[in-house]
């Protein structure tokens, strides 16, 4: 394990079919006033959202609705939903819904009480919060974020095409999610692969990184190994609950802070699929997606050891009589053939990109470092001509 670090998380979590009634137990320990923020009213179809109206009046709370989160919520919609919590004084947010919608509530949690423009503050000088905070809570419909567990939130500015995540402290997190595997049933094919992908891409963007043995390395391999063999069956059967649950299990784990400790991580997948994303609006998982193969086939020569483990590991590559070199790249060539298999975007002109969008999304990318290499503005250019 590398470095020093402290691991909290202060999140609780009510799992399974039934978690919805502990509702009842979190809404008394916050005011009266509570920001209802959900998207576009596909909890209206289920019934959820007459559920949780429901319990929220028999908790005596004042609602104040903030409908039409949109998957990638902008910045305009931030603004809105920051001074609709102000005017109203709310003393909760409760989020119903997907990633984006956890997001997005952390988002205005941070900026209604924030005294000047949060986009600068928080999504471009990268500040921490210095002002009061509306608590969240969330009830999870759509797996794949790890929102509901951890402070990110990511943020569109659709005038300047960036799309920016800004990882806040554990002042931001939750303060309890509601997962029950049920909910997750009426998404969209397309949507639910998506988020198989974006809970892989988190595992793999801690995983491909460091060379000692690290403990968050072994945690990382059986988290990937549960999610390819549940993605496969939920791809034939959506409302196979065992698959579902372990998938949103894993997604929980994939990104609520603990496999990344001892770990350097090299979020580069993510930053080339949100400049994608600043320019197309696309689904987020299917921009990771349509990357990915590129990016680890570009650095896989500098992290080969890693890349060899991961094909013997995770994909069960026979190593014997191989080269490193042809064990690592059979292992990709292993999860190119489950990706196209599971329905994934493969490539980025499917998400809307044009040539002559690439110098302008290779030049919004921001480059960290973490990896096994730091990536030039002419390798990302070289990326996104990859997966064209």
């Amino acid at each position: 394990m590398l470095g020093n670090f402290i691991y909290s998380n202060p999140t609780k979590l009510y799992f399974g079919e039934d978690s919805l009634k502990f509702l009842n137990e979190e809404l008394p320990k916050y005011g009266k006033n509570v920001l209802f923020v959900y998207g576009g009213g596909s909890i209206k179809k289920t019934g959820l959202y007459d559920e949780i109206i429901k319990i929220l009046k028999g908790n005596n709370k004042e609602i104040f609705e903030d409908a039409g989160v949109m998957p990638n919520p902008t910045v305009e919609k931030l603004y809105e939903g920051s001074k609709r919590a102000k005017d109203n004084n709310v003393d909760f947010i409760l989020a119903v819904g997907g990633g984006s919608v956890c997001d997005y509530a952390k988002a205005v949690s941070v900026s209604a009480y924030c005294d000047e423009d949060p986009w600068n503050k928080y999504f471009l000088r990268m500040e921490d919060v210095d002002n009061k905070i509306v608590p969240v809570g969330c009830v999870l419909t759509m797996v794949g974020t790890g929102s509901e567990m951890n402070g990110g939130s990511v943020i569109t500015n659709p005038a300047t095409k960036h799309k920016i995540g800004h990882v806040f402290g554990e002042n931001v997190f939750p303060k309890f999610s509601i997962l029950n595997p049920i909910y997750t049933y009426t998404i969209p094919q397309y949507q639910m692969v998506a988020g198989f992908f974006d809970i892989m891409s988190h595992i793999l963007e801690q995983y491909f990184s460091g060379v000692d043995d690290n403990t968050s390395d072994y945690i990382m391999e059986g988290l990937l190994k549960s999610l390819i063999h549940s993605s496969k069956i939920a791809v034939k059967n959506p409302k196979d609950y065992e698959a579902r649950s372990n998938i949103m299990w894993t997604a929980t784990w994939a990104l609520n802070t603990l496999v990344a400790k001892g770990k350097s991580t090299d979020w580069m997948v993510h930053m080339i699929g949100q400049a994608i994303g600043g320019y197309t609006d696309a689904t987020h998982g299917m921009t990771l997606s349509a990357v990915s193969l590129p990016y680890y086939r570009l650095i896989m020569p500098y992290g080969l050891q890693k890349f060899k483990r991961y094909a013997i590991n995770v994909w069960d590559v026979n190593p014997e009589g191989k080269t490193d070199e042809q064990i690592a790249k059979e292992g990709l060539d292993r999860m190119e053939e489950y990706m196209k298999k599971t329905g994934l975007v493969m490539n980025i002109k499917d998400l809307g990109v044009t040539e002559d969008m690439l110098d302008r999304i290779a030049k919004n990318t921001f480059i960290l470092k973490g990896g096994y290499k730091v990536l030039s503005y002419e390798e990302i250019l070289e990326v996104l001509k990859a997966s064209m």
